[in-house]
């Protein structure tokens, strides 16, 4: 049982959003700003309202919600989804959705919603597209590749295709060029600190000065890795079942994959990161599995170098994170 007066789960999609009371039941309400105001306005005091994190749908309601001092937890679909299995629900509506988001609230210690800085949210944003324009650029590369191997490429599309991937290449400089400066214009510290560790390349340090706000939202490292999603699962039981241990994958996958390009890196020029790789290598275990091991201690590397406020130090950081 939670401490609020009321617990209210939010079912939210494009247009419109489900509410349902713990004691007051259900309601809807348009997915804008008239409808945020009108839910704003029947909601009691010292109530929580708990939602999924459904992309773009749940991220204003939860930003203007935050903004007006209401109690807001954002919670991973996957947890839901599991609680709903677990009850046996046969019926799956957005009423009986936001009704079990409602329960869910109730028997379970959420976590809490921090709102997004104006310039964490321009960065998340300029990530997204720059991912975008990535994969664009690289189809457009392997399209390129494509024609060439024809024999006979027509001029016009391979002409075509080119101007397509300088559009993509001055696109993707210019918002790499943004995120640095807003990054640096409030993290300019701990950019440089970050990017003292070997492996550590400017990109991933900016990403993860975005995502944690510059490491604030996390008490420990545990935490840090169990977010990104680079803790390994166990799957034991009985004396029949040894499955093989595996990284959980629930958590920040852009970090995450970050991170693995990053251990290749490491593995040649952060003296801890190479000695846990040969050390994990020469008992027999698969270069994949070192890598992720590697992944994890770059990770615990950043943490440790953030909030002590030093740079990298061979000897210092051994001692931090064993």
């Amino acid at each position: 049982m939670n401490k609020y007066r009321e617990t209210f789960g939010v079912d939210i999609s494009k247009d419109v959003f489900d509410v349902y009371g713990s004691t007051s039941g259900h309601s809807q309400y348009k997915n804008n700003e008239k409808g945020f105001k009108n839910f704003l306005k029947n909601l009691p005091d010292d109530i929580l309202v708990v939602m999924e994190a459904t992309g773009y749908y749940h991220y204003r309601l939860a930003q203007f919600l935050y903004k007006s001092e209401i109690t807001v937890s954002v919670v991973n679909p996957l947890s839901i989804k599991r609680f709903i299995q677990m009850k046996l629900a046969k019926v799956k509506t957005d009423k009986s959705d936001a009704k079990a988001i409602c329960e869910y609230g109730l028997v379970n210690t959420v976590p809490l919603y921090t709102a997004l800085t104006d310039v964490q949210s321009e960065c998340l944003q300029l990530f997204r597209t720059l991912d975008n324009y990535i994969k664009h650029r690289t189809a457009t590369k392997n399209k390129m590749h494509g024609e060439e191997a024809l024999g006979i490429p027509s001029p016009f599309t391979y002409r075509s295709l080119r101007r397509n991937k300088k559009h993509y290449d001055i696109e993707i400089k210019a918002i790499e060029i943004k995120i640095l400066s807003l990054v640096k214009k409030d993290q300019q510290h701990q950019l440089t600190l970050l990017t003292s560790i070997p492996g550590i390349g400017e990109k991933t340090a900016l990403f993860l000065i975005v995502v944690t706000d510059g490491f604030s939202k996390f008490e420990n490292a545990s935490q840090l890795c169990s977010y990104v999603g680079i803790t390994p699962t166990i799957r034991e039981s009985g004396s029949s079942v040894r499955g093989r241990a595996r990284i959980s994958k629930v958590g920040n996958r852009k970090l995450r994959n970050l991170l693995f390009l990053c251990s290749f890196n490491a593995c040649k020029h952060n003296k801890a990161c190479k000695e846990l790789y040969e050390r994990i290598v020469s008992k027999g275990k698969s270069k994949k599995l070192a890598l992720i091991a590697v992944s994890n201690k770059l990770l615990k590397q950043c943490f440790a170098i953030a909030k002590s406020g030093r740079p990298y130090d061979e000897t210092y950081i051994s001692v931090l994170t064993r």
